[in-house]
């Protein structure tokens, strides 16, 4: 075994059964992973800089090839069920050993860093990955240590192991099919294979933040952050992908503290992550000018996204490949974003729904009661691309507006959201950014410039003294008016041509969300059922 690079960590890759590998590549700069990665054919490099990848087959993530190793330290807590899926842990040694036997005699790279902003709760983590560009991904992604001794003296807390193109046999292995994703916390180790998706890295570390978290009395968020003139005017934007967690957040007049996962803690919240991974496909460069500008930088990876061989120009409106076309780059790339990555307590908690069937308004207030219900809940649509099999939007339950990444039972995170709700007294606001007018293939999408206005009056506390209406089916308190937005679109029954498809459209959304919260009745208050749609 060969190790090459300044920052070789003392604790070698033979701790994690890694015997005879190639070279063992450590903890390279940004420029010597784009020198490999090119050299590789991994890549290319676009007009100003950015890396042009495609992942393949797997344009999205595989939900269906996730499991969890049941194992006797972590098999009482686990939330087993469609999303956690248990896989046993004589498939899971097998499956090492096939990973340990193919990486024999090929050259490999580290990533050694953290996960978690705030000293008290960090993580040390490593990503051992086959592709170059993988561990520039995690190198993105992560919290990167700057100090060589201690990248030299790093013992990770939880490692990934990330091996594209080593397949399963579903048959001989206990998989799905030739991808899977196999989450052991007991050993803190992911194993990855058959798939090139880059985002399946990140997700595996921010599931093991939302298992180890809680237990410390942390709440693990799906969601991005920022604060205003200060960091005590934090606003949390929950939701899930395609929903408008990057790009509402990514509020020039606002200060970014992270874009998709943060703790939130009793000294304030924290981001997890080093950098951002944003949708980037039809990027507007005047409606997003902060997210555009870092598709334009050296270092930032553009995944799937079509690249003109001649020119080396990228076209960000080129959906050819998928919908899900994703840029990840260092939070260093955002002008206006906080460095330590942390802030106070939110003042403004704000529920991102893509609803497609077009019913919900744009903008409600919630009361506590009605807050935990649609957390958990969790509505919203499945954006094109996102998962494998998703060409279109699909309605979509959610749990915590992050199910697939909960590995606990969602009431730990929902009380844990309460209480701090509670305590520190912060409006809870519902957003559809989804579909007015109709449903999706007959409405439009909400306009962002709308959205945008209805939450910069929600920040500077405009709707505190606004008069509300109650809406009929849901029970929520809605604006009756709000400067530079047309009355109309606050009321979403208005901007259907036929109001009587709309209640019918309205009721067949308040069944969907009544079957669903069944399975969580037993275990809340007569207050949060109550707060339900009528």
């Amino acid at each position: 075994m060969q190790n090459f690079g300044a920052f070789v960590s003392h604790y070698g890759v033979d701790n994690h059964g890694i015997k005879n590998p190639g070279t063992v590549y450590w903890n390279l700069t940004t420029s010597m992973l784009y020198e490999h990665v090119t050299r590789r054919d991994e890549g290319k490099i676009a007009h100003l800089g950015p890396l042009v990848v495609q992942t393949g087959g797997h344009t999205g993530r595989s939900p269906n090839d996730r499991f969890v190793v049941k194992e006797p330290g972590s098999e009482s807590q686990i939330w087993w069920g469609k999303v956690n899926r248990p896989f046993s842990q004589e498939n899971f040694d097998y499956l090492y050993r096939k990973m340990l036997a193919y990486v024999q005699n090929r050259d490999i790279y580290v990533f050694d860093g953290y996960v978690g902003a705030d000293p008290k709760f960090r993580m040390p983590v490593r990503i051992i990955t086959e592709y170059a560009w993988h561990n520039l991904f995690a190198r993105n992604m992560f919290i990167r240590e700057l100090d060589p001794e201690k990248l030299r003296n790093h013992v990770p807390q939880f490692t990934v192991i990330d091996m594209p193109r080593l397949k399963a046999e579903p048959e001989q292995d206990g998989t799905n099919s030739q991808t899977f994703i196999l989450v052991d916390f007991g050993r803190r180790l992911v194993l990855i294979g058959g798939t090139e998706y880059a985002g399946e890295i990140k997700k595996s570390i921010f599931t093991a933040m939302n298992y180890f978290m809680p237990q410390q009395g942390v709440m693990s968020m799906h969601c991005s952050a920022n604060f205003g003139k200060d960091r005590d005017d934090v606003a949390l934007f929950f939701g899930l992908s395609g929903t408008g967690k990057t790009t509402l957040s990514s509020d020039p007049s606002r200060t970014l503290i992270g874009d998709d996962e943060h703790g939130w803690s009793d000294e304030g919240v924290f981001n997890y992550e080093g950098g951002c991974y944003a949708k980037v496909i039809r990027l507007d460069p005047k409606g997003e000018p902060e997210i555009y500008e870092t598709t334009r930088k050296f270092g930032t990876i553009l995944e799937n996204v079509i690249l003109d061989n001649s020119t080396r120009r990228v076209d960000l409106n080129d959906g050819s490949l998928t919908e899900n076309t994703r840029s990840s780059y260092p939070i260093s790339h955002v002008s206006n974003a906080v460095r330590d990555g942390m802030g106070g307590h939110p003042n403004n908690v704000f529920f991102l729904t893509a609803d497609a069937f077009g019913v919900l308004p744009p903008i409600a207030r919630l009361t506590n009661e009605q807050a935990m219900y649609h957390f958990l809940s969790g509505y919203t649509a499945k954006v094109a691309g996102t998962e494998r099999g998703v060409t279109e939007p699909q309605p979509n339950f959610s749990t915590c507006f992050g199910a697939p990444f909960m590995p606990l039972r969602p009431g730990i995170y929902a009380e844990l959201l309460g209480d701090k709700i509670k305590k520190h007294g912060a409006k809870v606001w519902l957003i559809n950014t989804g579909w007015t007018g109709g449903p999706y293939g007959v409405g439009n999408r909400m306009k962002l410039a709308h959205t945008r206005r209805m939450i910069a009056a929600a920040l500077n506390g405009e709707l505190d003294d606004v008069p509300m209406i109650e809406e009929p089916f849901f029970g929520l308190s809605v604006p009756q008016a709000m400067q530079d937005v047309p009355s109309e679109v606050l009321n979403p029954r208005n901007t259907w041509s036929d109001p009587e498809a709309y209640d019918a459209q309205a009721q067949r959304l308040v069944g969907m969300f009544k079957e669903n919260f069944k399975q969580f009745e037993e275990n809340v208050s007569e207050e949060i059922k109550a707060a339900g749609p009528r």
